[in-house]
């Protein structure tokens, strides 16, 4: 039997999800590579892999899909890694510059400009130095370990999670566990036992991770970070696909 293609994203946020995958006999069982999120979608589209921790919105490329795990990466309220940075009020932007690692995140702050605040910036795609610019107007958002202890560096910081709670009273799903393929409820099971052994060692990993100034990986892990695929995560995450499709 050929083992389960896996691809997670190589961010400070999945390291509870990897960490119980190489400690749980089904790592035997799975071929597991670490990708960008953008990279970890493709792979999941071109059928490069079985099963990909995707921005949620990439499930709309794939003709099939289904949701593998009772986990996530989300968040209810802020989630401290996901931002708009700006120089300017947000309703004074012209240009939003997106991240190049993004794709749900991308597409969050599409759906907060356009139902939330209310603007229509123009969008720059593939920015040569898409997090910095000369140009006071001009925002951009960014995700992932890259924000670590960046809030104090902007006049202006908007955390989506955040704003997105504030427009649908719901917590956010990021990205999820997703198949393009049936998967074996058997396999499936351990696969969920997997990643509930990481999630369980996150004090000990906290320990082990490096140190970031004025960022609290034992805060991001524990209060900002939700890894529970809940039902009201599971209703904002269709309701985020609708919001995209109206774009």
């Amino acid at each position: 039997m050929n083992n389960i293609r896996i691809s997670a994203v190589s961010y400070t946020n999945t390291k509870p999800f990897i960490y119980g995958l190489q400690h749980h006999p089904i790592k035997n069982q799975i071929d597991l590579s670490l990708d960008t999120p953008s990279d970890c979608a493709q792979k999941l589209i071109d059928n490069n892999v079985d099963i990909g921790l995707i921005p949620v919105a990439a499930i709309l490329q794939l003709p099939y899909w289904q949701i593998v795990s009772d986990y996530c990466i989300g968040a209810v309220g802020a989630v401290n890694s996901v931002f708009i940075f700006s120089n300017c009020p947000i309703k004074e932007v012209h240009n939003i510059q997106l991240d190049p690692e993004s794709r749900s995140s991308n597409n969050l702050a599409n759906v907060l400009l356009k139902n939330f605040w209310k603007i229509n910036p123009k969008q720059i795609i593939n920015a040569e130095d898409y997090a910095k610019s000369t140009n006071i107007k001009t925002a951009f958002v960014q995700i992932g370990d890259r924000t670590f202890g960046k809030k104090n560096r902007f006049p202006y910081v908007y955390d989506l999670a955040e704003i997105w709670q504030q427009l649908t009273g719901l917590p956010f799903v990021f990205a999820a566990w997703i198949a393009n393929k049936p998967i074996n409820p058997e396999f499936m099971k351990g696969f969920n036992e997997a990643l509930k052994i990481g999630l369980d060692a996150r004090e000990q990993l906290v320990k082990d991770l490096p140190v970031y100034p004025d960022f609290s990986l034992h805060d991001y892990f524990f209060h900002k970070l939700d890894f529970n695929l809940t039902d009201q995560k599971k209703e904002a995450l269709d309701l985020f696909l609708a919001y995209i499709k109206d774009l």
